[in-house]
């Protein structure tokens, strides 16, 4: 068995593609309301002070097999967490930005 830690979930299969002119257009995904809301609950970002995050992240991707799936990101997820603690630590580990000036609007 694989040691790869995920930090999504799959949430199910999609429906079938649809191709315009031998090229991949789009597809879509439905979810009921109790399987939002449990998306909500479950895996949305957290919220800082200015009021940023509360988002879900949802991936449309094909599977080995060719099917079109969806996945939910999970920010709880232990992958996750590792990579958030790893970008942290890259982050205290890099020297300061030097600014040339203090007054840029970015």
């Amino acid at each position: 068995m694989s040691d790869k830690q995920y930090d999504s979930v799959l949430v199910g299969y999609c429906e079938e593609p649809r191709y315009y002119e031998e090229t991949l257009s789009s597809w879509s995904v439905k979810f009921k309301k109790s399987e939002l809301q449990e998306m909500i609950d479950k895996y949305s970002t957290n919220v800082n002070e200015q009021g940023q995050g509360g988002n879900v992240y949802v991936k449309l991707f094909f599977s080995k097999n060719g099917k079109p799936c969806c996945s939910v990101f999970d920010p709880n997820s232990a992958a996750a967490q590792a990579k958030r603690e790893a970008k942290a630590q890259a982050a205290q580990n890099a020297p300061a930005p030097v600014a040339e000036s203090d007054d840029l609007p970015f």
